[in-house]
Parts: structure tokens; C-alpha cells; sequence
């Protein structure tokens, strides 16, 4: 079972990046907010996967976070949502936002959203509400989502790239409540690292 990919990106399309991994190049089907805010090619990129065969063909969904790869799969675990619908989710909606949806059983929050209307919207909340009340999805919060982002716009006005950025923060020891400054210096240290 494949993982995560980790390779140099190709190129990149609406809901698809190709990555280039030891003389391969790997097509991936991904939300569209993911390919939408990936670097330019060229920069290595580490994704996190579900390899899914569909007539025969295999299909390969890359995630950009573990949590949202759990997500993924416990959503396409519902009956009658199918990986496409799966991931038109997460190219509208955090997961937090999705989560929350669910657990305040709230369907007006996934009118819209391409493949769910609001008989399959009611069902993902009913397979799903029970679940996420008794497993632990390893959600951030919106606390420390906020400071992530913040982290990132520090290091890219510093003249590092937005994957270099996610990726030293993916890799940096913190505490969800770890202050802005403490992550972009551990993140700091880490990327003076590989220099």
C-alpha cells in the first residue's frame, strides 16, 4: 500500500498534480485548494495517499495532512459518496469546518458543494456524527491553523517558498499551542539545517 509520495512536482491541474519520483512521474488526484496552493514546479512536495482501483484503473488521491487523509477515507466510507464527491468536500470545506458541520448536524453547510445534495448531506451526518464523537480525528484547531499560516507568510517574507515553509512546520517539534514565534524559529532552525 502506497502511503505517502514524495518527489519533485510536474505539473499541476484543476484536481490533479503529476510528481516526479525517481525517474516516474505519478499522477495524483488532490482538492483543488491543494493544487491551487502548491509552489510552482520544481519544488519537492510530500503528499499523503489512498490508492483506490476503479475499473481496473488504479487512481491515486493525495492529501496534504494525515487528518485530511483520514477524513477522505471516512468519508468515502459513507454509502453513495464516492472519492470524487469526497474530494470536492475537501476543496470547499477545512476539515474542521466539514467536522463541526457534521457534529452540529448543520446540512446547509454542504449545499453546494459538487455531487451533495441534501439527502446525501444527511447521510454523512448520520454515518459520520457517532464516529467523530467517539474516534479522535488529530484535527488542529483553528487556533493553531491560524498560527500556521501566519508561520508561513513569516518564512516566505524571509525568501523561503511556500512548500519549504509547510514543509520545516510539518517537520518541527511544537505543542498545538506553541506561539507564533517559537514555531517560525524551530521551523528556522530546522531549514538553516538542510542548507
Amino acid at each position: 500500500m502506497i502511503s505517502s509520495i514524495r518527489g519533485i512536482l510536474k505539473e499541476t491541474g484543476p484536481s490533479w498534480v503529476k510528481i516526479e519520483l525517481h525517474g516516474f512521474t505519478i499522477q495524483l488526484n488532490v482538492p483543488s485548494s491543494l493544487a491551487n496552493g502548491l509552489d510552482p514546479v520544481g519544488q519537492e512536495v510530500l503528499l499523503h495517499t489512498k490508492l483506490i482501483m476503479k475499473e481496473d484503473e488504479p487512481q491515486i488521491y493525495g492529501f496534504p495532512t494525515e487528518s485530511s487523509l483520514q477524513f477522505f477515507n471516512m468519508v468515502t466510507g459513507v454509502s453513495g459518496i464516492g472519492p470524487r464527491t469526497a474530494l470536492n468536500l475537501l476543496s470547499v470545506r477545512t476539515i474542521n469546518e466539514l467536522t463541526n458541520a457534521i457534529l452540529s448536524e448543520s446540512a446547509e453547510a454542504f449545499i453546494g458543494i459538487p455531487g451533495i445534495g441534501r439527502k446525501s448531506a444527511a447521510r454523512i451526518i448520520l454515518e459520520l456524527k457517532g464516529r467523530l464523537e467517539k474516534e479522535s480525528l488529530q484535527l488542529p484547531s483553528s487556533s493553531e491553523e491560524e498560527t500556521n499560516i501566519h508561520a508561513v507568510s513569516a518564512l516566505t517574507a524571509l525568501g523561503y517558498s511556500i512548500s519549504e515553509a509547510r514543509n520545516a512546520l510539518s517537520r518541527i517539534e511544537s505543542s498545538p499551542e506553541s506561539e507564533l514565534e517559537e514555531k517560525v524559529r524551530l521551523a528556522l532552525a530546522h531549514l538553516g539545517g538542510q542548507n
